[in-house]
């Protein structure tokens, strides 16, 4: 039996060819913004299949409020520049991102009786997840 080993130092993310490290608690996700088809059925009950061009996808990053690398972040969500994103875990295998992706805003600042984690959502225009 082959037993696999999730650690979570072994995700590592770029932004822009940086390093991203201080990561929050919630890390990372990624997704497809559109599925990869649609359906519709005419009244007599045939099946049209729709396929989808759409590659859109979001990564969101979450980061410590403390992350060296917090206002990197935030300089290219002021910017409006665009720049590659990927987010790699060799020891599961899976690797997402694209080579043109831009912030969408930049993160809610919350402050409190403890430092919020910042989450950064990218627009990735060619999204794959292998």
């Amino acid at each position: 039996m082959a037993v696999k080993q999730y650690d979570p130092k072994d995700c590592v993310i770029t932004v822009g060819g940086v390093y991203i490290t201080g990561l929050g608690e919630d890390m990372v996700s990624c997704g497809k913004d559109e599925d990869n088809f649609s359906t519709s059925v005419g009244a007599q009950g045939d099946v049209v299949v729709n396929k989808s061009h759409n590659r859109l996808g979001t990564i969101t990053i979450t980061v410590q409020g403390t992350s060296p690398q917090k206002s990197y972040l935030l300089g290219l969500a002021n910017s409006g520049r665009m720049f590659d994103v990927w987010v790699i875990n060799k020891s599961i295998g899976e690797k997402c991102g694209g080579s043109r992706a831009m912030m969408k805003k930049p993160p809610d600042l919350e402050q409190g009786a403890e430092l919020a984690d910042r989450e950064f959502e990218i627009q990735v225009f060619d999204y794959t997840a292998e």
